[in-house]
């Protein structure tokens, strides 16, 4: 008894299995092509960040700008001790000057300069009164008599008396005079020392300001650095958005023929699957000329298939 085998063959149908090599082809195609990706750029410091950067270098007052103020606010404090100390040194000297009693050297120095002129003209009217005395009583007859001599001791006398007068009010106005510049003194004393501790705490509060004055002038420069700084980096993220949109579109212009294989692909992996089966049956009896007809007509058939979808031209 003879033996039957029979063979099957599933596959697509022709149309569509020409369409998949196809898409193979062309895949591979891209996949040999080098692509040259964009290089990543990043976006420079704008002008007002690098303006920013250096107003805020020492050199040009922004960090450690407050060195100066402070420099100077040391000085002014330094110097107040210094002034208090000198203004009391001048006060104390002016305090002892004026105080205790008045010196016969402090009294000396205010006596009027001109006091013996003024004992000259005493002694000569007194002289010009001894003459005249003399004169009368010795047209009276009376000149060398014990008259005449109570007359000319008493003309001396007042002359001594005038004279001691006038050194009495000559001392005391030099007293007067004494006393009160030792008042001046030690008035001027106590308001030098006053002054000088007015003044010093003067200086140590200008001194305080001026420190003050350093550190809100750097935290000023700063801030405006800051903000200078700030909107400089505003323009740096806008320069820099429009480096990666350009780079993401160039990306995508690359692979955009990527994405059309990868559609395609999507399409023929849904589409509904089109299945042709061969069937071969070997029979004893067939001959080998009826065997390579029966193969002849499925080889046409899928030479059909697939000079419909183009692979043969």
């Amino acid at each position: 008894m003879a033996t039957e085998t029979q063979t099957q063959i599933v596959r697509e149908a022709p149309e569509v299995e020409a369409y998949k090599l196809g898409l193979l082809e062309s895949a591979k195609e891209l996949a040999d092509q080098r692509i040259t990706v964009p290089v990543q750029q990043v976006a420079e410091m704008s002008g007002l960040q690098t303006s920013a950067i250096d107003a805020a270098s020492p050199a040009e007052g922004g960090i450690g700008g407050y060195q100066a103020y402070l420099d100077q606010a040391s000085k002014t404090l330094s110097g107040a001790p210094t002034v208090v100390t000198d203004a009391i040194s001048d006060a104390g000297d002016l305090y002892r000057a004026g105080s205790g009693a008045v010196t016969a050297e402090q009294i000396q120095g205010y006596m009027n300069p001109y006091q013996q002129a003024v004992f000259d003209e005493i002694n000569r009217n007194f002289a010009m009164q001894q003459a005249k005395f003399a004169q009368g009583a010795a047209g009276q007859g009376a000149f060398g008599g014990s008259r005449a001599t109570v007359g000319q001791t008493e003309i001396g006398r007042n002359q001594a008396q005038a004279i001691a007068l006038e050194q009495a009010k000559n001392f005391l106005q030099a007293q007067a005079a004494a006393e009160r510049e030792m008042g001046r003194k030690l008035q001027a004393g106590q308001g030098i020392g006053s002054l000088g501790i007015q003044g010093g705490t003067a200086l140590g509060t200008l001194g305080t300001q001026q420190a003050g004055i350093g550190e809100l002038a750097q935290t000023q420069a700063l801030r405006d650095i800051e903000t200078q700084f700030q909107l400089g980096r505003q323009q740096q993220m806008q320069q820099q958005a429009e480096l990666d949109a350009q780079r993401k579109s160039q990306l995508a212009q690359l692979y955009e023929p990527y994405q059309r294989l990868g559609f395609l692909s999507d399409i023929y992996r849904g589409a509904p699957t089109s299945q042709q089966t061969v069937s071969q049956i070997q029979r004893p009896d067939v001959s080998p000329a009826q065997q390579l007809f029966g193969l002849g007509v499925a080889g046409l058939s899928a030479y059909g298939g697939a000079k419909q979808a183009g692979l043969f031209g």
